[in-house]
């Protein structure tokens, strides 16, 4: 892999909640600092509350990292849904409903981060369990990051869509181009490529891996996955973003 450029990851933590059915966000935190991201998308955040703090706070004092939070619903333990830790400067959050009546809330979270002086904008989204679901929920997606000059754009996740023919995947792909995912979930035996890293440029964005580690593959239902963003380079050769796209 090539290690120029931003560090990014996403991850579904699953509450925090492991394969040995511990919830453990000390573990969570271990398996970001062995990534050492300079960003990571997060899905299923449980942000319970109690005396002596939250779970988010948690989380940004064990990574060192600072911490957008997107929750998707209030529960009465505290709140739950999306969040992006970064090392980045934040310059400004968006914060939108991805909901479809009677089912789970779910939601869009859009940080404008400072890298090197670029505006580099990072989306971080769930996606629902039902086809019809995920259906409406990716047209209102794409509709929000088409409303404005987003690139360069990240958008991260877990997409729940394990259909690679069905209409969400193939409208991503028509708006960020054709991509494959390494397999992520279950964490077991990964089969199902459910985790995505997308760009805006796409030459921009170097491999995807999923990261297999001994802590990784108990510490949730999902694996991580791991790519590279590369910085801007006007007089970049094609033979080159060809390299970066493999």
């Amino acid at each position: 892999m090539d290690k120029s450029g931003l560090c990014l990851a996403t991850w579904n933590i699953h509450m925090g909640v492991g394969r040995d059915g511990q919830r453990d966000l000390g573990r969570t935190a271990r398996v970001i600092q062995e990534m050492a991201p300079d960003l990571i998308g997060l899905q299923e955040v449980d942000n319970r509350v109690d005396d002596g703090g939250n779970d988010l706070s948690r989380l940004e004092a064990l990574t060192g990292m600072q911490i957008v939070a997107g929750p998707t619903m209030q529960k009465a333990t505290g709140d739950y849904g999306n969040a992006i830790l970064t090392r980045l400067p934040v310059l400004k959050v968006e914060r939108y409903d991805l909901s479809v009546k009677k089912r789970e809330p779910r939601g869009l979270l859009i940080a404008h981060l400072d890298w090197q002086g670029e505006r580099l904008q990072v989306a971080v989204t769930h996606l629902g369990l039902r086809p019809g679901e995920r259906r409406n929920q990716v047209l209102r997606l794409i509709a929000y990051l088409s409303a404005e000059e987003r690139s360069p754009l990240l958008l991260i996740g877990d997409f729940n869509e394990w259909l690679f023919w069905g209409r969400p995947l193939r409208w991503l792909h028509r708006h960020f181009g054709r991509f494959q995912s390494p397999p992520s979930f279950p964490t077991c035996w990964p089969l199902f490529r459910l985790d995505h890293i997308l760009a805006e440029p796409k030459w921009r964005l170097g491999p995807i891996q999923a990261h297999n580690s001994r802590l990784s593959v108990v510490a949730s239902d999902h694996l991580p996955l791991t790519a590279y963003f590369h910085a801007a380079t006007e007089h970049i050769s094609e033979k080159r973003r060809n390299q970066l796209t493999e």
